[in-house]
């Protein structure tokens, strides 16, 4: 049988980190960690595409929207296959992806999230989220969203162990790699781990 891996994004505004889960749901272990760039440097304001908008007529802000959006999926959808070509080459199947979603207010129309400056800021934040959505699901890779303040209860019971041994057991699998593996690769790698006990 083929090893199987997860992979954990944590998204924020034009990139994302993402770290490859494989191993067992015991014996977790890293394969792979990157950093995925979802903005168009040639593309003026894609890192922040509500920021851009902001001032904009109605109609012309609604087109703006859709070419970001279009070039963040068409980014992620190819930095997400080339993870996972690495990964059958080297033998592995990747089996599930998992996104660190927030906590914002979403469903507001686009004219409402223009109107209010909180607005924009969590739409920036899931206008990537959705580009990391299109990619997977281009793949055929199966996705699963879950809030960053849920992930460590949801993982402590899925794996059975204490929040704080999670933590603990996440900053060493960091242990042997290279810098970084902050705040960003441990969430993304414990929520590979929760999505490798899921669907062990």
């Amino acid at each position: 049988m083929k090893a199987r891996c997860t992979l954990g994004f944590a998204p924020h505004s034009g990139w994302a980190a993402v770290v490859a889960v494989g191993g067992t749901a015991t014996h977790p272990r890293v394969l792979a960690r990157e950093r995925l760039e979802m903005s168009d440097a040639a593309l003026a304001g894609s890192r922040q595409p509500y920021h851009a908008i902001e001032e904009l007529p109605p109609g012309e802000a609604a087109e703006r929207l859709a070419a970001f959006e279009a070039s963040a999926a068409a980014l992620a959808t190819e930095a997400i296959g080339v993870l996972v070509r690495t990964a059958r080459t080297a033998g592995v199947e990747p089996r599930a992806a998992g996104i660190l979603d927030s906590s914002g207010r979403r469903g507001a129309t686009l004219a409402a999230i223009l109107a209010s400056h909180a607005l924009i800021h969590t739409a920036d934040g899931q206008h990537f989220r959705e580009a990391l959505a299109r990619g997977c699901a281009a793949l055929a890779l199966p996705v699963t969203r879950i809030r960053a303040r849920d992930l460590p209860a949801q993982a402590a019971r899925a794996l059975k162990r204490t929040p704080r041994s999670l933590a603990a057991a996440v900053a060493q699998l960091g242990r042997e790699l290279p810098p970084p593996w902050g705040a960003d690769q441990k969430s993304a790698a414990l929520l590979g781990w929760l999505l490798l006990a899921r669907r062990s």
